[in-house]
């Protein structure tokens, strides 16, 4: 029997990024990112590629595109492929100003053009562009019904973009952001859009918080005051919640969390990312997984060709140790153990 080698495993770039600098801890360099992803190791296997954030200091979105062949080759360089793509939309919020949503569309068309870059530079085989509404609940609680409108007009002009270089769009799934922060208005929001290539991203770190309430208590799922050692009942909230917004998933991150929101820097307080190992987590994340990889019949989905660990805001201290890549890895090495499958690799045929 063929040991899994889909889906691929990839780690994700940003959190050298997210919560650092602004008073907080130094951004850790985008090559040190790539340097330990590419070192870590795990019986042989190693991570297939990085999901990559275009965001400063590590990537500049305005760069030529000799600059992104150049990236390309970069990355490649250290075996890795690229998957998915954050775009940097967070200069034109949704709900901001016409100018605002002007630029929002802008940061979508030049990730895209990233994306077919790396495409033809043979390392992206897969992948989205990641979006969000680059604004607050607070914002849009001051005019659900019209905001909701607002975010998606803004969404569908970005698709329309998007659809040009054949990209598709994953709208993130977390608290912090307007109109997404809550599994119910997430819906509400992608139904409005009503464009055939956005989708959701789901993390397993944020989604937990959807069945919690948090932003958005008239959404939870599990009782309040809940008891972690209640398995049974989280299992149940889970797949009420999976069941909902798995017909939407275009984009999955692996990831733990221990039931409590954080936020560091700049980045506004959100679900909490744990380490694979962390014994307070209050997933199973091996089991977990599978409520987003299966359909509601446990059968494999293969929606999508990568998955990826987004671990953000953790102290350098413990990002600089290969170890904890090396944890990491292990974790989304069982996962595809569980939940994954095997394809025969495409060989290039010489002429």
């Amino acid at each position: 029997m063929q040991e899994n080698n889909y889906p691929k495993l990839h780690n994700a770039t940003w959190p050298g990024i997210v919560g650092k600098g602004e008073g907080s801890e130094p951004v850790i360099p985008f090559d040190t990112m790539l340097e330990m992803t590419a070192k870590a190791e795990v019986n042989g296997v190693k991570f297939d590629g990085v999901d990559l954030g275009l965001l400063g200091p590590h990537v500049d979105i305005d760069s030529s595109d000799d600059d992104i062949k150049r990236l390309a080759d970069k990355i490649a360089g250290y075996g890795l492929n690229v998957g998915s793509l954050v775009a940097p939309i967070w200069g034109g919020p949704t709900l901001g100003t016409d100018d605002d949503r002007r630029t929002f569309v802008e940061m979508v068309r030049k990730s895209c053009n990233f994306g077919k870059i790396f495409r033809e530079a043979g390392i992206r085989p897969y992948g989205v562009i990641r979006i969000d509404s680059a604004t607050n609940p607070e914002s849009w609680a001051k005019d659900p019904v019209n905001n909701t409108k607002l975010i998606a007009k803004t969404f569908r002009e970005a698709c329309d973009v998007a659809a040009e270089f054949d990209e598709k769009l994953a709208a993130e799934g977390e608290i912090c952001w307007g109109g997404m922060h809550s599994w119910k208005t997430m819906i509400d929001t992608l139904e409005a859009v009503d464009r055939p290539n956005i989708g959701f991203q789901a993390d397993m770190s944020h989604t937990l918080l959807y069945t919690m309430g948090y932003n958005r208590p008239e959404d939870r799922l599990l009782p309040e005051n809940f008891d972690w050692n209640d398995r049974e009942t989280l299992t149940a909230a889970l797949k009420k919640l999976t069941n909902a917004l798995r017909p939407w998933t275009i984009d999955f991150h692996v990831a733990q969390n221990d039931g409590t929101v954080h936020g560091t820097g700049s980045h506004d307080k959100t679900g909490r990312h744990c380490l694979a190992t962390d014994p307070n987590g209050k997933l199973d994340v091996v089991q977990d997984a599978g409520l987003w990889l299966r359909d509601e019949n446990g059968e494999l989905t293969k929606r999508f060709k990568h998955i990826c660990w987004d671990g953000c805001m953790f102290d350098n201290a413990v990002m600089l140790k290969q170890q904890t890549w090396n944890d990491i890895l292990a974790t989304l090495v069982k996962v595809r153990q569980k939940h994954g499958w095997y394809e025969p690799e495409r060989e290039k045929i010489a002429l």
